[in-house]
């Protein structure tokens, strides 16, 4: 395996925050959400303001497994134009931060622009990895041997429906870390923290050494403290998503909520500096 991106490791970033006594901040943002200058103005805010890793979501005109929030996101992205380049020119602007820079994405998306050419693309913008939601260990050989050829995170999936079985297979094919999604059904933001994710990561501790992070719909810092007692990682997409979407046209005004959000979460997994 050869790792011929020039990006930073989310390995790195977990190690720093662990280092810390914290978990990781990590933030999602479509790419081309408004437009792709300001998607990348946006990320750049949340890496100033404390996000350890950026997921850049790439844009799908079936978003089966999203909320209505980053649906309307993506939708605003795909009628601005955006393409898999554009996703990638994102990866690369981030990247150049030194923040470790993931894609997640549908499946069908990479099919069609090619496996391999996907992987080398992504490595050559520096970008760290690929979550892949709707693809599994078992159906990803394919991705898994251009991840490993390129020296690519490979991110699967695990849910409080998996069995100790399943979580093993998946966790002994990831790669960087592991996403726990703890909230059955589609993603949003929420006004209370699950009650399954706990278990879970315990659960998904049992089978790996990578860290996890908790994907479950925190909106504020509160609620990342709550799952930085128990995560090694916390994941924030719809509340970044919302807070650009709330500002409508007035791109300073999103831009400053970006960065208010981004300070609080911040503040949030810091709390709680003593951890399972």
């Amino acid at each position: 395996m050869t790792r011929s991106g020039a990006g930073p490791s989310t390995a790195s970033a977990f190690a720093a925050a662990r280092a810390e006594g914290r978990a990781a901040l990590i933030g999602y943002l479509p790419a081309g959400f408004p437009d792709v200058a300001g998607s990348i103005a946006a990320i750049q805010i949340m890496v100033e303001a404390g996000c350890d890793v950026i997921e850049v979501g790439l844009p799908y005109s079936d978003p089966v497994m999203d909320g209505p929030t980053i649906q309307a996101a993506a939708q605003q992205a795909l009628e601005g134009g955006v393409r898999t380049t554009d996703v990638l020119r994102t990866v690369e602007a981030v990247a150049a931060t030194g923040t470790p820079t993931v894609v997640m994405t549908y499946w069908n998306p990479i099919e069609k622009y090619g496996v391999e050419r996907f992987a080398a693309d992504l490595s050559g913008a520096g970008g760290a990895g690929l979550i892949t939601p709707d693809l599994t260990p078992d159906s990803g050989a394919e991705w898994i041997a251009a991840a490993d050829e390129h020296g690519l995170d490979k991110v699967f999936l695990v849910a409080p429906s998996s069995t100790d079985a399943r979580i093993a297979m998946t966790t002994a094919n990831c790669r960087g870390f592991v996403y726990a999604t703890a909230v059955m059904g589609v993603t949003g933001a929420r006004t209370t923290t699950s009650d399954l994710a706990g278990p879970l990561v315990a659960r998904t501790r049992l089978a790996t050494d990578l860290p996890v992070g908790v994907g479950l719909g925190v909106s504020n810092g509160s609620q990342a403290a709550e799952v930085a007692a128990y995560a090694d990682g916390v994941i924030v997409g719809s509340a970044f998503v919302r807070a650009l979407l709330d500002a409508g046209t007035d791109r300073s005004a999103g831009l400053e909520s970006v960065g208010a959000l981004t300070r609080d979460l911040a503040a949030g997994v810091r709390a709680e500096v003593v951890r399972a």
